[in-house]
């Protein structure tokens, strides 16, 4: 009988969690989504007046509708955001060479990070490093990594690239000389909804972490203030 209890308690406390989880995040989706509701009611009505009154001028109601319609798109994302951060991370594992998958992303990357004033640096370990993962859901998160980092240097800086082995893992870090992040914050970094920034869904990094606990990995952060971050993901190695 004691088994079961155990297995009962177990279940009861999973079930609370989820409860309390699902509570954050609605109560984090509904903060997210108060301010563009807002400035959509407010440029609304601003239009409504605008077209009613006897000077009335198309082009300022046009600039209000512009508004309008860039609110709703951020509402569209932010929703979008949500969806896929619940949704169960469906994965399908191959073997991915990761030097070949940094690679890529580097070069997919490099026309934004010129733009940007960014200088993108790799340096990738001798050996070949295979895991067994979904390198889609992978890319996801460097790229997420790539415009943490970019938003972290608007007037540009470095963005550091580096693969090793460790042990039975291979090792991805993602580092920049950004603002990095302040020391009370680090804990909190990969929470759902918690950003520093004016911007952006606060799901990037909380999505990233899913991921890579999804392909049996982790991620962690170190970061100094006013000079920079460095984000460090392990994947198991694929057992030859």
């Amino acid at each position: 009988m004691l088994p079961d209890r155990r297995k009962n308690a177990q279940q009861q406390s999973s079930k609370v969690s989820e409860i309390e989880e699902l509570s954050r995040l609605t109560g984090g989706l509904a903060h997210e989504i108060k301010n563009p509701l807002s400035t959509i009611k407010v440029n609304l009505k601003l239009i409504s007046e605008e077209l009613n009154s006897k000077d009335a001028n198309a082009a300022r109601a046009a600039r209000k509708i512009a508004v309008v319609q860039k609110e709703t798109d951020r509402l569209e994302q932010i929703l979008e955001d949500f969806l896929r951060y619940i949704r169960k991370t469906e994965l399908h594992p191959v073997s991915v060479d990761i030097n070949q998958l940094i690679s890529d992303m580097t070069d997919f990357y490099s026309p934004q990070a010129v733009s940007r004033s960014i200088t993108l640096r790799t340096a990738l370990c001798s050996e070949q490093l295979i895991c067994k993962a979904d390198g889609d859901s992978l890319k996801q998160v460097l790229l997420n990594l790539f415009i943490n980092a970019q938003q972290a240097m608007p007037n540009g800086g470095d963005l550091m690239l580096r693969t090793m082995k460790n042990e039975n893992n291979a090792v991805i870090i993602v580092s920049d000389t950004g603002k990095g992040i302040e020391p009370e914050n680090l804990d909190k970094i990969f929470d759902a909804y918690y950003s520093t920034k004016s911007s952006g869904s606060g799901l990037g990094l909380s999505t990233s972490r899913k991921i890579i606990e999804a392909n049996n990995g982790t991620i962690k952060v170190d970061s100094v203030p006013q000079k920079g971050s460095s984000f460090t993901i392990q994947l198991p190695l694929e057992e030859k």
